[in-house]
């Protein structure tokens, strides 16, 4: 080495020294490596190649080199093979290909000095500074030199093992952000140190209001239908296991002060030594689980209950016809012929309802939509059902020129007849069924009214949810609850929506409104 950089080997050890402790930013590290090389080695420009984990090599620092030049360097490296001991193959033939390229770009007139980085018995990478002459190195320099590449190499290593602890805590945040489900994560003393987004939002509250919060600050169970708490699983000795997962099911209080239903399954994060470092609760909403499992209830209640009655009509009615010890006048058998048709187009209607509602949970209902006039439309349904019932007097009241609409007839016609059968069914002492409409800038109103009873107002929100019944009419009237369900369905299929029009004890007023 020159003379006049003796005087600075001292220097240039300090300075690899607090690299290591002040930089842990991989780029700006090796930046600060290879300058530091290149002027400790009197070069004019250099390289700092690093080996992968698998395998492969590939240039990640370079002071004083042509774009060119570089590109000629990444695929000589790129061919080097992988051997188990890198050491002892892959550093020499990559030192030799450098040697190569430098001699060939320059015509002879540069050199190389290549320093192996080693850490922990792993080969990190190597620097390689261009230079204009040779040069002997005494033991003195060697000595230097190892040192520095020593120092640079654990340098190297640890930045890279910041670069990849700080990526797994990149992946970790990006994890626990984006999942579904509410995440806390608990020191042993249930002091909540994280607590995701989207628990936030479960819980209505920000992130910091939850973070050093107590679990049962946060956690306080009205009902439990599944399993035992936290603080009765570790009462018994949990975890016994690195790998001991608890499950709790129930009900919980909400900041809102409403009963939220949730799951919460708890895991132990247990360190080397065996001791609990952390513990991870996932909550999960069961609300929709709940309502899913109270509506399959209903449906099989509901459903067997309606087919139920028209089998058992149609059985009997047929049964009795069929009997060999009776003749029967025309007029019974007409009759009783009567009641079993209707029973089957009973059958027939609740089919098709039940159809269109899974046809709906797939995916939606298809709509043939064509020029559709309203009022006339109107009458001709009404007609139909005057024939019904004589004890109701359908009045259709449409005002002049009333806008034609773009619908699907048949939809529409399911609509109209829900909502009139429904005008009958609830009304019957008889009166006035009226069919009215409205005329409003960019849209027109349907309404159907009747005289009965009305609509109670605590049923107001729900009747057009699928399978209800108000606890009247399923006590008064048959039916399964899919009728204005559909209704509202095929409505907003339209663009449109529907409601209820709240006329206490002055019967029932549905309207719906459709684009014009």
């Amino acid at each position: 080495m020159l003379p006049d950089f003796r005087s600075r080997q001292r220097d240039y050890l300090l300075e690899i020294a607090r690299a290591i402790t002040q930089e842990l930013e991989l780029d700006k590290l090796l930046d600060r490596i290879l300058r530091t090389a290149v002027e400790m080695l009197a070069g004019q420009a250099g390289i700092i190649a690093l080996r992968g984990e698998g395998g492969g090599w590939k240039v990640a620092a370079s002071h004083g080199l042509t774009p060119e030049f570089l590109h000629q360097i990444n695929p000589s490296l790129a061919k080097v093979p992988d051997y188990e001991d890198p050491a002892r193959f892959e550093l020499p033939e990559i030192n030799r290909l450098l040697q190569s390229l430098t001699r060939s770009a320059s015509n002879n007139l540069l050199r190389g000095v290549a320093l192996p980085l080693i850490a922990r018995q792993r080969v990190v990478g190597l620097t390689f500074i261009f230079r204009t002459y040779r040069t002997v190195f005494s033991n003195n320099d060697r000595a230097l030199l190892q040192s520095f590449a020593d120092q640079a190499a654990i340098a190297v290593h640890n930045a890279q093992l910041y670069t990849q602890i700080r990526r797994e805590k990149q992946r970790l945040d990006a994890l626990l952000d984006s999942a579904a489900d509410g995440i806390l994560i608990m020191a042993p003393d249930h002091t909540i140190e994280r607590c995701n987004p989207a628990f936030a939002r479960l819980w209505g509250e920000k992130s910091e209001n939850i973070q050093g919060s107590s679990h049962d600050e946060i956690i306080h169970w009205i009902r439990r239908e599944q399993g035992i708490t936290l603080a009765e699983a570790e009462a018994g000795g949990w975890p016994l296991t690195a790998h001991a997962t608890l499950y709790v099911e129930g009900n919980v209080d909400h900041p809102s002060g409403a009963s939220l239903a949730v799951g919460i399954t708890y895991a132990p994060l247990v360190s080397p030594e065996g001791s609990l470092s952390n513990i991870i609760a996932t909550v999960r909403d069961i609300s929709h689980f709940r309502e899913a499992e109270e509506l399959k209830s209903t449906f099989i209640s509901v459903i067997s209950h309606e087919l139920k009655t028209p089998v058992a009509l149609i059985k009997g009615y047929t049964g009795t016809l069929r009997r060999d010890d009776v003749s029967w006048d025309d007029e019974i058998v007409q009759d009783s012929l009567e009641v079993i048709e209707e029973e089957a187009d009973r059958l027939t209607a609740l089919i098709e309802n039940l159809l269109d509602a899974s046809r709906l949970q797939a995916g939606g209902i298809n709509l043939n939509l064509a020029d559709l006039t309203l009022e006339s439309f109107a009458e001709h349904l009404a007609e139909r059902f005057r024939t019904q019932s004589s004890g109701h007097t359908l009045v259709v009241d449409f005002p002049p020129n009333f806008p034609v609409v773009l619908a699907d007839e048949d939809r529409l016609g399911q609509v109209l007849s829900n909502l009139l059968s429904n005008a009958i069914k609830y009304s019957p002492e008889g009166g006035e069924i009226r069919i009215s409409g409205q005329v409003r800038a960019d849209q027109v109103i349907i309404c159907v009214q009747d005289e009965g009873g009305g609509i109670a107002p605590g049923d107001i929100p729900h009747i057009f949810d699928r399978f209800y019944r108000a606890e009247e009419a399923s006590r008064t009237t048959k039916g399964a609850g899919l009728g204005l369900y559909l209704t509202r369905a095929i409505v907003e299929a339209h663009g449109g929506r529907i409601w209820v029009d709240p006329r206490p004890g002055d019967g029932a007023r549905i309207c719906f409104s459709l684009p014009r």
